[in-house]
């Protein structure tokens, strides 16, 4: 069997990938990538950009599962928010404490962590990405999608472990044992579906709707771009045109290769990662990592060179503490030291980093440089936002300052301000009332 595919036309046998060590070390490529502030997503959809799918596609160590149409590369962007480690700032994806916490975490337990929240936070509907099927935003005519999603998602605990299951087989299972896994609300519903024109290829006609036509495209989109993503199952495939003809008998089919993009899957292998993560087994035990291979010097003047390959994630850590001069060179700076701690990355991450890939080691110059960085770190604490009440006059301050239950609650700033702790804020708003002098609702 392959272990690619040339492109969306390709006629060779199926591809094969094992995507259980692709999907782990994929994980801290695209955090990385957030990290960055690479990743851009529509305010209103939540969906990837176009420059975003492709700077994705760009990190995969493997590449996507088709060269000319995003799987992978839509899905990252759509479950970091799904499991809560980004969230959108305007346009710009962007890391969430928890997402930071993320990349010192063992990547087995954040995929399971992702998996877990998916159904009940995936910011779009999955069947949108069947755009052949129209019809799909008139009012009243989808299922809700967080059961929907869950009862698709049973697909994976059907699969006999370490076998190869197809996907019509798994159709099967799936339509008598999961009875929410129903993509129109109602018969009624079905007519506003179609494909090519909504008169004569309404899915509402007898045999438009058979479950492989549409809640079958719903599973092998679910599958195909988000548990193999996530390296919860090895798939085999092949390109989507022409690879399936249950829905050649619809009106208007003849104009289409493929029904969706997702087409081509054939069968789908339960991985330990995918067992684990959706409660299958209690344990995971990791691959070994693979040691690192010491591919940059670090000189005395502070150039750090890459002297053979670097995977996507390193040089974008990197990119986060030095200024790259050339596609091999990168130069740290107290200035570059402090714009990385200022955006989350403290120098101790970049002494690992070294510490694990430096051919000769860390002159004492930069470890230096990078120890005078961190000591400032000390000097300075965020404490985070308070609320700042502000008195009429120094005797109402006073005042409110001496209260048995408001001082340990607040600081008093100079004559007339008083500075509410943001864990108290309730209890001092309760005694500011008590006291008679009423803060309002929060802002």
């Amino acid at each position: 069997m392959n272990e690619g595919l040339a492109g969306a036309g390709a006629t060779e046998g199926p591809a094969v990938r094992n995507t259980e060590p692709e999907a782990l070390a994929n994980l801290a490529a695209v955090l990385r990538l957030c990290q960055a502030g690479r990743l851009q997503c529509s305010a209103k959809t939540s969906r990837p950009s176009a420059a975003t799918v492709r700077a994705v596609a760009g990190v995969l160590v493997a590449g996507d599962f088709y060269p000319d149409d995003a799987i992978a590369a839509f899905a990252w962007p759509l479950l970091l928010q799904a499991g809560g480690l980004a969230r959108l700032n305007g346009s710009r994806l962007a890391l969430t404490p928890k997402g930071r916490r993320a990349l010192g975490q063992p990547a087995h337990e954040v995929i399971r962590d992702i998996w877990q929240r998916w159904p009940r936070h995936a910011p779009i509907d999955e069947l949108s990405r069947v755009e052949q099927i129209k019809g799909q935003k008139a009012a009243a005519v989808l299922s809700a999608a967080g059961p929907r999603r869950e009862a698709a998602t049973a697909a994976i605990r059907h699969c006999p472990p370490g076998e190869w299951a197809g996907v019509d087989g798994l159709f099967t299972t799936l339509r008598r044992h999961e009875h929410r896994l129903t993509v129109a609300r109602s018969e009624r519903a079905l007519w506003k579906l179609y494909i090519v024109d909504p008169e004569y290829g309404s899915l509402g006609y007898d045999g438009y709707h058979d479950f492989r036509v549409l809640e079958g495209r719903y599973v092998l989109a679910v599958l195909f771009e988000y548990a193999a993503t996530l390296g919860l199952i090895d798939v085999e495939y092949v390109a989507p045109a022409q690879a399936r003809d249950d829905f050649r008998h619809m009106w208007g089919a003849d104009w289409l290769d493929a029904l969706s993009r997702y087409d081509g899957l054939g069968a789908v292998r339960l991985t330990a990662l995918g067992a684990y993560a959706c409660g299958l087994a209690s344990e995971y035990a990791p691959p070994a990592p693979p040691v690192a291979e010491r591919a940059l010097e670090v000189l005395p003047n502070l150039d750090v060179v890459v002297l053979g390959d670097l995977p996507a994630a390193d040089r974008l850590l990197l990119d986060a503490f030095a200024t790259r001069g050339s596609d091999r060179v990168w130069t740290l700076s107290a200035p570059s030291l402090l714009a990385a701690a200022d955006a989350g990355h403290p120098p101790r991450e970049l002494a690992g980093f070294l510490a694990d890939r430096a051919v000769h080691g860390v002159p004492p110059v930069v470890q230096t440089l990078m120890d005078d960085v961190e000591a400032r770190l000390q000097r300075v604490r965020d404490l985070g936002l308070h609320r700042v009440v502000e008195c009429a006059d120094v005797q109402t301050a006073t005042l409110l300052a001496a209260d048995r239950t408001l001082r340990g609650l607040c600081t008093r700033i100079g004559d007339r301000h008083l500075l509410i702790e943001p864990t108290g804020e309730a209890k001092a708003r309760a005694a500011l009332l008590r006291l008679g002098h009423p803060l309002g609702p929060p802002s």
